[in-house]
């Protein structure tokens, strides 16, 4: 696990440039670092660098940028090979140095060019340069775990990890796209491929970037529509050999991610995701496991009760820490600067101190993530399925409320809520993306530029009539990594640790799409197969209850200690001199929802997502221009 940045272009940089880049993501890699500047091919220089957090050959061996035997090939890499041993084997003829998995990447390219990233089982992500064509290729894993970030302007490309090395660049401009910022206010971060400034873009999960001689060109090596589509061909048989396969997957690929050379522990929510996992990594680990969670003071918010019972049942070692709003409270400062692009999903902080927790005594921590997404664990997917059966009964309500008399009278916005959803859920390439009617009204208000969607436009392409599916497919795409991964990977490399993440392993993934929908959802039960699964390792008593989830007090903070904050970032003048939103109506807005206060149907508290939202962007604006 590391950080990751380099260049590719005719002007003339530094070697003290690229660290004042490198340096910039110290966070994500303290135990060493590497900078190096080159000639390439067509007249081009080419600088790599890299921070690094010693996993595996923790020896200076491991150092990188990393060259090829033959000098051929040099790479800056981020993210663990899981199967590198085993491609290691494949590739034998080649005179490894060291036992990291970076070598591994090299000798594969040597030997099936650019295609071995399809023979990669892993989270990275990939900057490699092939002296020998000239091509600089940047490669990101199948469902977005490692970011990667890049700037490509004047035949020039710059990337990195994170933004930060490439606002050091020099020459950069910090020129923000306005128009991805409505779709931040309603999705609460900025979805791949896009950036928050002008020419900067994510590489997507599965996607491989090459640049050469001031052109590039991308692909996809793995598309979830894609793959979907050929995997849903090949469904499984009966439920109890579904249950066995996906077991012995899931035991393979958490004993993959037990590889390490550091200290390894899990978080454990005292949920079925996380507690799988755990189970799994206690049968195989000769010791007892290091297993970490938070509680927190408010006995309806609170799951730490439930994650201490799961360890005792499994005989872990058990570390929790219950926490107060202060310790909530002091996290908010550091957002901007570790999440360095826009992001407002609050959860970011109890996953902070959470990490925190855990970087006292391990480096790497194994998570639950990726069940909700492929095994139909969300409450919105009990909404989607609720909204399929009502949708004739929704056109038709939409159809009449278009009626020339009824709609001048507005009546579509006089119905009750929940008539509105499915009444207003008419474009047939966003059906499972209930609801955000008043919100888009509101952020349409801010920005009176049109933007890009404030929903994604795409479910045609996954081709399935099930809308539970095309939304677990959607969440894939654009949720998980641009949200819950994004949040994962800041938090986690705020205290210099490795998040891993078995239940995204592309064989687990891939096999999620060969189950019949009912072993996922039946009858109201979510996650089906997994929860069964998880019934062979712990008494059903401590799983099954009504998932707690946690509420950051927004509301309360905004309108208590971070109130001067908000109104001062929403006055009248700093809008106009930002020159962003609308400052009339914004200022407005806030005030709107500051006097309000948290009760009726048009409280603030409806709006304390949008609020935060911008609450957030402003605090990244303050820090960052």
């Amino acid at each position: 696990m590391c950080g990751i940045c380099g260049f590719i272009s005719k002007k003339r940089i530094t070697l003290e440039q690229l660290k004042t880049m490198n340096d910039t993501m110290y966070h994500r890699g303290p135990n060493d670092s590497g900078e190096e500047i080159f000639q390439g091919k067509d007249g081009y220089d080419v600088g790599l660098a890299q921070r690094r957090l010693s996993i595996l050959d923790l020896s200076m061996l491991g150092h990188q940028p990393m060259h090829s035997c033959n000098d051929r090939l040099v790479i800056s890499y981020n993210g663990e090979i899981y199967n590198f041993l085993e491609l290691r084997e494949e590739l034998k003829d080649y005179p490894f140095q060291s036992k990291c998995d970076t070598e591994v990447i090299l000798a594969a390219y040597l030997k099936w060019g650019i295609s071995c990233i399809d023979r990669f089982q892993g989270m990275f992500a990939i900057a490699l340069y092939d002296k020998e064509s000239g091509e600089l290729y940047l490669v990101r894993d199948r469902i977005g775990k490692k970011p990667l970030y890049y700037w490509l302007e004047n035949e020039q490309l710059v990337f990195a990890s994170e933004l930060k090395p490439i606002m050091e660049y020099p020459g950069f401009h910090k020129n923000i796209r306005k128009d991805v910022i409505k779709r931040y206010l309603y999705q609460q971060c900025v979805n791949e491929p896009d950036a928050v400034f002008e020419n900067v873009y994510k590489v997507e999960p599965g996607q491989i970037i090459r640049f050469r001689a001031g052109k590039t060109d991308k692909w996809k090596y793995w598309d979830i529509a894609k793959v979907y589509q050929k995997k849903k061909r090949e469904k499984v048989g009966s439920y109890e050999e579904a249950k066995s396969e996906l077991k012995d997957i899931l035991r393979d690929s958490v004993k993959k991610r037990m590889i390490a050379d550091v200290p390894l522990g899990t978080f454990l929510s005292g949920g079925y995701d996380s507690s799988l996992v755990t189970a799994i990594a206690q049968e195989l680990s000769p010791e007892p496991v290091k297993t970490y969670s938070i509680g927190f003071q408010e006995e309806r918010y609170n799951e730490a009760k439930y994650a201490k019972e799961v360890a005792r049942h499994l005989g872990t070692e058990h570390t929790e820490l219950y926490i107060d709003e202060k310790a909530m409270f002091d996290m908010v400062e550091s957002i901007p600067k570790y999440y360095d692009e826009p992001f407002a999903d609050s959860s970011q902080i109890p996953s902070m101190l959470v990490s925190g927790l855990a970087s006292k005594d391990v480096t790497v921590v194994l998570s639950g993530d990726g069940g909700d997404e492929f095994f139909c664990g969300y409450n919105i997917y009990d909404n989607v399925a609720q909204a399929q059966k009502l949708d004739f009964l929704g056109r038709m309500t939409y159809g009449v409320c278009q009626l020339p008399p009824l709609k001048k009278l507005g009546l579509m916005d006089k119905l009750p809520f929940r008539v509105q959803v499915v009444a207003g859920n008419h474009d047939t390439e966003t059906k499972t993306q209930l609801g955000g009617r008043t919100y888009i009204k509101v952020i349409d208000k801010m920005l009176p530029d049109s933007g890009v969607p404030f929903k994604f436009p795409i479910e045609s392409k996954y081709q399935e009539s099930n809308w539970q599916e095309r939304r677990m497919l959607l969440d894939e795409e654009t949720y998980l990594p641009g949200d819950i991964l994004c949040k994962v990977d800041r938090a986690s490399m705020k205290y210099s640790i490795e998040s891993r993440c078995p239940i995204l392993d592309v064989n687990v993934m891939e096999y999620s799409y060969r189950l019949p929908h009912e072993y996922k959802y039946a009858n109201g039960v979510k996650k089906r197969i997994l929860k069964d699964i998880a019934y062979d390792y712990i008494p059903k008593e401590l799983l099954d209850r009504p998932k707690v989830g946690f509420g950051v007090p927004l509301d309360k903070w905004m309108r208590g200690p971070l109130k001067d904050a908000l109104q001062d970032f929403c006055s009248i003048d700093y809008l106009k001199k930002q020159g962003i939103f609308d400052a009339q109506y914004v200022n407005g807005f806030v005030n709107e929802y500051l006097r309000t206060g948290d009760k009726g149907p048009a409280s603030g508290a409806n709006y304390s997502k949008v609020a935060w939202s911008l609450f957030v962007f402003q605090q990244w604006y303050d820090y960052y221009m």
